[in-house]
């Protein structure tokens, strides 16, 4: 709360001696300026208690143009303050009387470590030359398979099924992402348990430390406040430890509830059969070893249904098409984004993508790009200039779907 403002007396003239007048000038400045220290103190208290940092110290390499409101239980308990995110890119100023457009980037399958090694710097290899990239949009997503926790435990241990995987990176691995300019992840996954309970709930602490903010947890709304816009993301996937992707009457409940509380609402889901041999977008249920991975299309469509303006799929591992639908944008699949040693490569599983979506507060999509990208070994993004995976998803985008969008020589759409 504000001080009130120095009392400077009535409207009686001063007859005190000159010297006694300055003097009264002086308390009356050092009163001001003590006023003053009060409002910015109060100031900064108040964007600390709503963000966790103080507004005039954003994190480093941070622009300031994305912070997280909160973590909110869609049914009861207390939000989580967030934090400031880092990496997106300086915010521009919007013409008088335009609507707010904001620009969202979505990178598939990042795994920061694995049982063949670590990249180094810490964990800086992982990226190349991609946070160049990266920084550009203004909130960018991926989706997190791993974890970045200490040794335990996993969910492997004592497995000679020859499927069964877990990806580790030290804690202090996460801050990685932040530097490479990913600000929030999707964690309703299958590795996101890689090890176990502790291991989940040390990953989130490290995303915390590092400034990214995430997503994904049964009943969660995590939202962001991107540009002044505030955008509302959910993380779907098959398994208990996150929204239910199955389950696509209760999903869409936590989508419309997100609709009525932020202007754009984004859904990250987990979905689909994994393999080379996966590309196209079928209707109906999918299984892979024995798990129901989704009916994807009928998830997507009623989610937007139900208030999403984005759909951005991850986990088959390939990318598949791109649908419009109603005037949003569903993602099916963008592929493999980075790892170190632990993704299968050649031909379709070496292709990745980029995808940036612009769109008003509205959610209303008007543009965006596919920046084509190959995976080289052992598992690092980089441009690819011939355009293959460009192709690959004009392809299957017109192959699969009714509607989508068109694509001109640079990945391009309107």
């Amino acid at each position: 709360m504000s001080a009130p403002p120095p009392d400077h007396g009535g409207g009686r003239v001063s007859r005190r001696p000159r010297s006694a007048r300055r003097r009264a000038k002086r308390r009356r400045a050092a009163l001001l300026v003590a006023v003053v220290a009060l409002v910015v103190v109060a100031a900064v208290s108040a964007a600390w208690a709503l963000t966790g940092h103080p507004s005039a110290a954003p994190s480093p390499g941070s622009s300031g143009g994305v912070t997280v409101v909160a973590d909110s239980p869609a049914h009861g308990g207390s939000s989580t303050p967030g934090v400031s995110s880092t990496g997106s890119s300086p915010v521009k100023p919007t013409p008088a009387g335009s609507p707010t457009v904001i620009s969202i980037g979505w990178v598939g399958d990042t795994t920061p470590g694995s049982m063949y090694g670590l990249a180094p710097d810490g964990g800086r290899a992982l990226f190349g030359t991609m946070p160049a990239l990266l920084r550009k949009p203004d909130l960018m997503i991926a989706n997190l398979e791993g974890t970045y926790s200490t040794a335990g435990p996993s969910k492997s241990a004592g497995s000679s099924s020859g499927t069964s995987f877990s990806f580790q990176a030290p804690p202090s691995y996460a801050s990685a992402l932040s530097w490479s300019g990913i600000d929030l992840v999707n964690m309703a996954n299958n590795h996101a348990m890689d090890y176990l309970q502790r291991g989940y709930d040390q990953t989130q602490a490290a995303l915390r430390r590092a400034h990214v903010a995430y997503t994904g947890a049964p009943d969660t709304i995590t939202t962001v406040r991107v540009r002044g816009v505030r955008v509302a993301v959910m993380g779907f996937s098959p398994y208990p430890w996150s929204a239910p992707l199955n389950d696509i009457p209760s999903a869409a409940a936590l989508v419309r509830r997100a609709a009525g509380e932020a202007d754009v609402v984004i859904v990250l889901m987990h979905a689909g059969a994994e393999g080379a041999d996966q590309t196209h977008t079928p209707t109906g249920d999918q299984t892979y070893l024995g798990e129901d991975r989704g009916d994807v299309r009928a998830f997507a469509h009623a989610m937007v249904a139900a208030g999403a303006d984005l759909v951005l799929g991850s986990g088959p591992h390939v990318i598949r098409g791109i649908e419009r639908y109603h005037a949003r944008l569903i993602a099916y699949s963008l592929g493999n984004f980075a790892g170190w040693h632990n993704f299968g490569l050649g031909g379709d599983l070496s292709l990745s993508g980029l995808l940036t979506v612009r769109v008003t507060q509205t959610g209303r999509v008007v543009g965006g790009r596919w920046l084509a990208l190959q995976l080289v070994s052992p598992g690092v993004p980089t441009v690819d200039g011939s355009g293959q995976s460009l192709q690959l998803v004009r392809s299957l985008s017109a192959d699969d779907f009714a509607h989508t969008f068109r694509f001109d020589s640079r990945g391009s759409f309107r």
